[in-house]
């Protein structure tokens, strides 16, 4: 049974895990409006993945994440102000208006710029992995990617290659059942992923991914074992996106009581209730933490519609040319 921590990092995982929900619930609706230009990869039911995983974390610790990065990024401390004025395009954008939604990060908080290639940021971070032992840091790196991405030559070669060198990454997989449209009964024959760990010399372990208690002492350990020294984990994270694989996914391929028996463990309800039944947080305490987060999103996005776009001249900025790098 996974114990609840002590007040403040406990609000404060509700706090971020609420953020998450109320940030993408707002895109959402800026997207069906017309009002927010790009497409969008939501990850409403895996905040308690991002924030179990992120939140021990420092800004020197990096993180690598996917084509849905939006929890990742806010969980690990991309403000929620720079990620909106990126949403719209706006130089002063997290990524100056050149990312988007797909490509979201900020490395001075350890967030590497968001990778769309399925299984593409593992390797990735093996190799900042090998940086921080080469450096002699006790930083470590997590990558993020889904059950789809397991099956990517790029998940052999990053995980084999973090194994050998014993490198201090940390490889979590969001199994959330589907691979856009793709059922994982229908590309694997295992019942695990994290079985595959087996096979690199690594522990392996599955954990409940909406209880972000369980995800996050599972993280400890996984961090505690990298930072002596001893190697990567990989922690498969049972969960459930709630909305489709993109905006224009209708989800018609999901069956309908799968659905409503993982939707009855949205992970934000579930922290909510054991705050309160614990008697960790009253229900004043948690609903003051709401409507400052609600606040604070109807200003970011206020911000974002009134932020300067990019001037032309700033697409040759940041930008890797002839060798070099125009500064």
């Amino acid at each position: 049974m996974s114990t609840m921590p002590e007040h403040s990092k406990a609000v404060g995982m509700y706090e971020s895990m609420y953020l998450i929900r109320k940030y993408e619930e707002r895109i959402y609706y800026l997207f069906l409006e017309g009002t927010m230009p790009g497409s969008i990869h939501q990850s409403h039911g895996q905040e308690a993945s991002a924030v179990g995983v992120l939140y021990d974390l420092s800004p020197s610790d990096y993180m690598a994440s996917t084509h849905r990065p939006a929890g990742h990024d806010l969980a690990k401390g991309v403000s929620v102000e720079s990620m909106m004025c990126e949403m719209f395009a706006k130089s002063n954008g997290c990524c100056h208006g050149k990312g988007g939604a797909m490509h979201t990060g900020d490395i001075d908080v350890g967030v590497i710029p968001a990778n769309a290639i399925v299984g593409g940021n593992i390797p990735i971070a093996a190799g900042i992995g090998l940086s921080f032992k080469l450096q002699k840091k006790d930083n470590v790196v997590v990558s993020f990617f889904g059950d789809g991405a397991s099956n990517e030559g790029a998940f052999h070669e990053g995980i084999n290659g973090a194994a050998i060198w014993d490198l201090p990454v940390i490889f979590v997989c969001e199994n959330n059942l589907y691979g856009a449209s793709t059922s994982i009964k229908t590309t694997l024959k295992i019942e695990n992923i994290a079985d595959r760990a087996a096979s690199y010399g690594i522990p392996g372990e599955v954990v409940d991914g909406n209880d972000v208690l369980a995800v996050n002492e599972a993280m400890t350990r996984a961090v505690d074992r990298a930072r002596k020294g001893e190697g990567p984990t990989l922690l498969e994270l049972k969960t459930y996106r709630i909305p489709g694989h993109s905006r224009s996914d209708a989800c018609a391929y999901r069956d309908d009581a799968e659905e409503e028996a993982w939707f009855a463990r949205d992970p934000i309800k579930l922290f909510r209730s054991k705050l309160l039944e614990t008697g960790t947080a009253t229900e004043e305490e948690i609903a003051k933490i709401e409507a400052a987060v609600d606040e604070r999103i109807e200003a970011s996005v206020e911000l974002a519609m009134n932020s300067p776009d990019p001037r032309p001249e700033e697409a040759l900025e940041n930008v890797y040319w002839d060798g070099g790098v125009q500064a």
